[in-house]
């Protein structure tokens, strides 16, 4: 996991977001989410800057399409919104959870 992953991931275990649990590194049909909330119906992704290409970029639009296509939402962070943002990251996943979890 890189920095950002790690330190998101330490705020997502153990339940800590409304009791949501989320795991990490999960496959979902052909990919490998970086973290799912299954009871709110969430993929949490934690984007490197391999993304920001226009090739990368159309390979997440289909990635993104196939995972809604399951009833997924999917919310895209950059490394650097983790790792100086935090806290704003966390608020924008706990209002989805929030949210899906009424």
């Amino acid at each position: 996991m890189t920095d950002a992953e790690q330190l998101l991931w330490l705020r997502l275990r153990r339940r800590q977001i409304e009791g949501a649990r989320f795991y990490r590194q999960k496959p979902l049909a052909i990919y490998v989410v970086d973290f799912y909330a299954a009871a709110a119906s969430l993929v949490v992704e934690v984007d490197g800057g391999q993304h920001f290409g226009p090739d990368a970029s159309a390979a997440d639009r289909r990635r993104e399409a196939v995972l809604a296509a399951m009833g997924l939402r999917v919310l895209r962070f950059d490394n650097r919104q983790v790792l100086l943002e935090t806290e704003a990251v966390l608020a924008a996943i706990w209002e989805v959870i929030r949210e899906q979890m009424r």
